[in-house]
């Protein structure tokens, strides 16, 4: 993997073996979609930033600074992903957290992943992941660096016709994608998956809920999923995926889909590049 790194700010590839973000996973990421040098969801992405940070008691990040070295990782590239990562940075041996942190900031970047057109035109095969994710109201929603539940579904598969695994929780309710968020048209109503137990709250999720106000959020379960008009898929790097199938469970992309593609493209997102 080539990609440019700046740790603290300093042209780095390494942190200490004894950075807290190694050792218990003590830290947050955004991973954030930049185009010809601008990030159209940027200020969505520092929201959930300053957000997980209040939650697991870090110190606020300074916006700017990481703006400044986000722009500098993603110069040059006409289509390039920067990841930010904030970790509560060394500490004594244990679990119990120092009282006053000095977080380590990773801001990398790298070539956005080649997207084909007909992704968004014909829509993405995903299946059923066995991994569910584990119920943690005090974490649910961050970006937190803990993706092991994530890794687990992903390995599950290999075809590569197969773009996307969908997961439940221990309960069985719906919570989206392994990297994704997912949006479900029932009954002409436009669902989310309410994510207040577990599963992360995307920026681009958050994107499609303050476009579509009258969106609720719900619990889902795979029988509901299975009746949908139309089953898409929300990142912030690859922007709204129109689901064909789940398993055997056929979509068609519909209206509600297409409108929010179009959104995408509105706010500067290409929907393909090679």
């Amino acid at each position: 993997m080539v990609g440019r790194v700046l740790v603290n700010g300093e042209a780095a590839a390494t942190v200490s073996v004894f950075d807290r973000g190694l050792s218990y996973g003590d830290g947050l990421f955004e991973t954030i979609r930049f185009v010809h040098g601008v990030a159209p969801l940027w200020s969505r992405h520092m929201d959930r930033l300053r957000e997980g940070c209040r939650r697991l008691g870090l110190p606020q990040p300074d916006a700017a600074a990481l703006q400044r070295e986000a722009v500098a990782m993603a110069a040059g590239m006409e289509h390039a992903v920067v990841r930010i990562t904030l970790t509560r940075g060394l500490g004594e041996r244990g679990y119990a957290p120092p009282a006053s942190p000095t977080v380590t900031r990773i801001v990398a970047g790298f070539d956005a992943p080649a997207m084909s057109g007909d992704a968004y035109v014909s829509g993405i095969r995903t299946r059923w992941c066995e991994t569910t994710l584990a119920l943690q109201p005090r974490l649910a929603g961050l970006k937190h660096l803990n993706r092991l539940e994530q890794v687990l579904a992903r390995a599950e598969w290999s075809d590569p016709a197969v773009a996307e695994g969908l997961m439940r929780d221990v309960d069985g309710r719906v919570m989206g994608g392994t990297m994704t968020n997912l949006f479900a048209v029932l009954d002409g109503q436009l669902v989310t998956p309410a994510l207040d137990r577990c599963g992360v709250a995307g920026v681009a999720r958050a994107e499609v809920l303050a476009a579509m106000p009258a969106a609720r959020i719900v619990d889902l379960s795979p029988e509901d999923l299975a009746r949908a008009e139309e089953v898409f898929l929300s990142s912030s790097v690859r922007g709204i995926l129109a689901v064909q199938a789940v398993d055997d469970t056929v979509y068609v992309p519909g209206p509600v889909t297409r409108a929010l593609q179009q959104h995408w493209r509105a706010l500067g997102f290409p929907m393909e590049h090679a």
